[in-house]
């Protein structure tokens, strides 16, 4: 049975997909209705006969984007062989979006914690919520690695989790602001160099 969206769904996906990289680049209180209206070719009607207000669609591009980076996150690591391995996906994945275009305007967790945290309440509980799925994320797999036999027993697997969420993301906003590839590799030598020294 064929799953076919409907015209109004179609409609909504195409705004969130033509207007996920503008809101990830310019924020949610620089993107204005006109950005949304220029970019789809949409009228200000059309929009808002799809979404109640800007916010609507700011919250669905930030489930879009998380979500895009999120998939890609989880084919690498069903790809990679070791718990070691699976760990560095997320490092690696990171790294590569400041090297390419991919997603428009960066990492939409940082993007959005940094905009949202005393001006929107709800976009601020979007981007915890998907640091929380990370950190889970990143400790189930530490559980996994001890349970095969790769990591040590004993690790404080929260503080590990949120040690590597704060590396990748703090490494990210520096290289950034500082236009320096060189500071997010270190930074990267620092996060493979935790992962190594859990192993049993």
């Amino acid at each position: 049975m064929e799953n076919k969206l409907s015209k109004a769904d179609r409609t909504r996906q195409y705004i969130i997909e033509t207007t996920a990289g503008i809101f990830n680049t310019k924020g949610y209180a620089g993107t204005s209705m006109s950005d949304i209206t220029d970019a789809t070719g949409l009228t200000k009607g059309a929009v808002y006969g799809n979404f109640g207000n800007k916010e609507e669609v700011a919250l669905a591009v930030f489930d879009h984007n998380s979500g895009k980076v999120s998939s890609l996150i989880q084919q690498r690591i069903q790809a990679a062989k070791s718990y070691h391995d699976k760990l560095m996906v997320y490092a690696q994945v990171y790294d590569q979006f400041t090297r390419s275009s991919f997603p428009v305007g960066g990492c939409p967790i940082l993007n959005t914690a940094v905009e949202a945290d005393d001006t929107n309440s709800l976009l601020k509980e979007r981007a915890a919520n998907a640091i929380k799925r990370w950190r889970k994320n990143v400790q189930d797999l530490i559980q996994a690695g001890v349970d095969a036999g790769e990591f040590k027993e004993g690790l404080d697997q929260s503080r590990i989790a949120l040690s590597i969420i704060a590396l990748v993301e703090g490494g990210i906003m520096i290289s950034k602001v500082t236009n320096s590839q060189a500071c997010l590799d270190k930074i990267m030598v620092t996060i493979e160099g935790m992962i190594t020294e859990m192993k049993a």
